[in-house]
């Protein structure tokens, strides 16, 4: 480890940079010299060595031990991707005197692409709107499945980067939503579930990967650089990591861009620094696919493998260096036993004889299709789709529909796609959403509907049920008259029609940014459906926020959905919603704007300006005033507030207490004691600073909890529902100095029957209380009055309790 002295430079240098070193600049010259930037990110030298610590002792004993038998060359070859013949998307060789196999990584963190016979699972923003622990820990458990019965060693997710700062990012749908907190328990949840089975996770992307513009260098471009302050750093992108590698994550996978003007794969502040030596994360580093920049500095800085090869930069060159000492053995030993720990630490020796067994390298020639898939995990996969539908407006109880004598069906996404074949790169999601006619841009997806999006993270499909498929086969049980036109934006149709389905979409994909939040064609479509139909309902399978001010107010405009991304249950599950079969229970993981204008700075993305032209610049001044955030801060009123969803039935909330741990010294809290407080005068005697060892994730009393809180939520409807419970929390200082007013610090999700009344309760750790400590850098409890706030969603919060420390 670098001395306290050293280490302690480096912060003070790097808090000097403020809110985005680029801007810290006098040159009025065209910058044409990456050594302009350096010193920007601080050095963090020597690369921490993974020593066992938390569960991962065993696994390190076994790795040392493996380890100590290669050659150095034998010890090179693990550092790096190798081809394997095989479709996977990643492989590392094997040792076959020592009996070791190698690892088959592969794509990604919405389910296993790139083969067949494995299934389609909702996507990451799906999951989010869920707002279901549970439901995030049986698919992780169901993917991971999926993954071990083909092979493949290594999940290449869950995606908690990008987090969605920039509202038009490209990627934004892998992850779970914009909230840390939210983003942080299911991914917790989701690499729990993938381990479960023996099957790794590569936890992406490390750090601040916001946009696809100018993601990798380009001709005399450079990647952008993310230029992000310390305190940002810590309570907005570094939150969900931790998490994940307090879950147990076996890998993380660092990102393309830039941090702080250093690449995201040899930047030694943030592998070295805050993730081996801050969260004492104990297995490996991968690189972004082509993402290694460097050979003895990248390994260096901490990256440990590179996929899916070193593109020339290790290899001989890294033999090379330990035998003429630039580059000590001890960084390449321990490049290896992280990874080799990562092996035993799931057991992978017993369960992976033939990595990649079920990834053939040509899908079209004759092969044995090994299914992947578990009939058990059939209920997940329906449940998964089901929640993750919101309902945003159902003015006159237009839904449920109830055995209407005549439905029209308007729009693109309500039918399945033209293509489902191993042509155009479909495994890779991307033949049947290519924008195509009137619609430039890549907004939408013209070809039919939406069920995952585009890029390395889409999931592959063997069978899907679109929402056309379930409407018929409705119809035929109903004897519903059907009238339909997916194919034009000013459609005829019935007069005497009960209601008519708009089913529009909008797409984005890996490798670009999203062109705008709205598209003119569907926006056409719904009014121009609605000024003939006085009964229109409108479900937008969406990629992330969209804007919907263009008709949410027309008059004939009743009800609208966000049926985000639901794999392969998409139309069964909508219909059995819209029918009133299942009730909605979804809510928002974003804040959806009336004008896109109210996103401010972080609405789409950064590009190289002036004398930064050739090395684009990504100033994060807003700090972590992003989403809800932002507006609560600027007092700017949404269309939608985060965490909002409607149901068929009312709740209605009551009866917070608070229950407060007294803190002993000397127990760290491990034997604190709980008393009831009724008002908001306690004070108590907690420590400012966390203490206890350094655990994977960070200190041990970090994750104590220290506030328990419950309320009572009543279902005063009439059909049973399950209601999103959520805690948000004001910290002493909050609104002030680039602080939030409120962030979420709890949420519960729960089945209420008709009439029935139920407990909801929240843990409060120490660190959910705490705020970033710049000059101590370590997370301090503040002195002062805290509120606790508990209701429906970010701007409906009627339960209020404050306390003091």
């Amino acid at each position: 480890m670098a001395s306290p002295n050293r280490l302690l430079l480096n912060t003070l240098h790097w808090l000097s940079l403020s809110r985005g070193p680029a801007s810290t600049g006098h040159s009025t010259e065209l910058i044409t010299e990456d050594a302009y930037f350096y010193g920007q990110s601080p050095p963090v030298y020597p690369s921490p060595k993974m020593d066992g610590r938390g569960y991962w002792s065993d696994a390190h004993r076994q790795a040392v031990k493996f380890v100590s038998q290669l050659t150095l060359e034998e010890k090179v070859s693990l550092t790096a991707g190798y081809p394997s013949g095989t479709g996977c998307s990643g492989f590392l060789n094997p040792i076959d005197r020592l009996n070791f196999p190698g690892i088959c990584v592969s794509d990604a963190g919405n389910g296993l692409r790139g083969t067949e016979l494995v299934s389609s699972w909702p996507g990451g923003i799906h999951v989010g709107a869920s707002w279901n622990r549970e439901l995030a820990y049986d698919r992780g458990e169901g993917m991971g499945g999926e993954y071990q019965k083909k092979g493949v060693n290594m999940m290449l997710g869950p995606v908690v980067g990008p987090i969605g700062r920039v509202v038009q990012g490209g990627r934004v749908w892998e992850g779970f939503g914009t909230d840390p907190y939210l983003s942080g328990q299911l991914t917790y949840e989701t690499v729990l579930g993938v381990q479960s089975t023996g099957v790794g996770t590569s936890t992406k992307h490390f750090i601040g990967n916001e946009q696809e513009d100018n993601r990798n260098p380009e001709g005399d471009i450079a990647s952008v650089s993310s230029n992000i302050d310390d305190k940002t750093m810590h309570e907005l992108y570094l939150w969900p990591f931790v998490d994940a590698v307090r879950a147990g994550t076996t890998n993380i996978m660092c990102s393309y861009q830039r941090l702080n003007n250093s690449y995201g794969c040899q930047n030694s502040k943030t592998l070295n620094g805050l993730l081996k030596t801050e969260l004492a994360f104990q297995g490996y580093v991968m690189s972004d696919w082509g993402a290694i920049h460097g050979g003895v500095a990248a390994a260096e800085a901490g990256l440990d493998t590179a996929f899916p090869d070193d593109g020339g930069y290790w290899g001989e060159n890294l033999v090379q260096a330990v035998q003429n000492g630039s580059l000590p053995q001890a960084r390449v030993d321990d490049m290896v036993t992280r990874m080799m720990a990562a092996y035993y630490y799931l057991d992978q020796q017993k369960h992976f004889e033939k990595p990649g067994i079920g990834m053939p390298g040509d899908l079209t020639a004759p092969h044995v299709a090994i299914d992947a898939r578990d009939k058990r995990f059939k209920k997940t996969l329906y449940e998964g789709a089901v929640e993750g539908h919101v309902l945003l407006k159902n003015e006159g109880h237009a839904l449920p529909l109830k055995k209407p004598k005549i439905l029209s069906i308007f729009g693109f996404s309500a039918r399945a796609t033209d293509q489902n074949s191993l042509s155009d790169g479909w495994l890779g999601g991307w033949a049947p959403y290519e924008s195509q006619g009137p619609h430039p841009g890549r907004s939408v997806a013209i070809n039919g509907t939406l069920i995952t999006a585009g890029g390395s993270g889409a999931s592959s499909l063997g069978i899907m049920s679109s929402p056309m498929d379930a409407i018929t086969a409705q119809a035929w049980e109903d004897d519903t008259d059907l009238f339909w036109d997916f194919t034009t934006d000013s459609p005829r149709l019935s007069g005497a029609s009960d209601a008519c389905l708009v089913m529009i979409n909008q797409f984005s994909t890996e490798g670009f940014d999203r062109p705008g939040l709205a598209s003119d064609y569907a926006d056409r479509l719904v009014n121009n459906v609605a000024d003939k139909c006085n009964n229109t309902i409108v479900v937008m399978h969406n990629v992330a926020v969209a804007l919907v001010e263009e008709w949410i107010n027309h008059p004939n405009v009743r009800a609208v959905v966000f049926a985000h991304l639901p794999g392969q249950y998409s139309g069964k599950a909508l219909v059995d919603l819209l029918y009133g079969r299942e009730n909605f229970s979804g809510r928002l993981p974003f804040t959806v704007a009336k004008k896109a204008e109210d996103y401010g700075e972080t609405l789409r993305p950064s590009r190289g300006e002036g004398v930064y032209e050739r090395f684009p610049q990504s100033d994060f001044t807003e700090g972590v005033l992003i989403d809800y955030k932002r507006f609560d801060s600027l007092d700017i009123e949404p269309r939608y507030h985060f965490g909002y969803g409607l149901s068929y039935t009312s709740f209605e909330y009551s009866h917070l207490k608070v229950a407060l741990a007294h803190h002993h010294e000397g127990h760290h809290g491990h034997h604190a004691q709980r008393s009831q407080v009724d008002d908001a005068s306690a004070i108590l005697a907690w420590s400012e600073y966390p203490s206890g060892p350094v655990l994977p994730g960070g200190h041990e009393t970090l994750f104590e909890v220290l506030v328990e809180a419950s309320a009572r939520v009543k279902n005063v409807g009439h059909k049973d529902g399950k209601e999103v419970a959520q805690l948000y929390l004001s910290i002493p200082g909050s609104g002030q100095d680039g602080n939030p007013v409120k962030q979420l610090r709890g949420f519960h999700k729960q089945h209420i029957s008709a009439g029935d009344e139920e407990t909801f309760k929240f843990l409060l750790t120490r660190r959910d209380l705490s705020t970033w400590d710049v000059v101590a850098q370590k997370w301090k409890l503040q002195k002062g009055t805290y509120k606790i706030m508990v209701g429906r969603n970010s701007g409906d919060l009627p339960l209020e309790h404050e306390f003091d420390i």
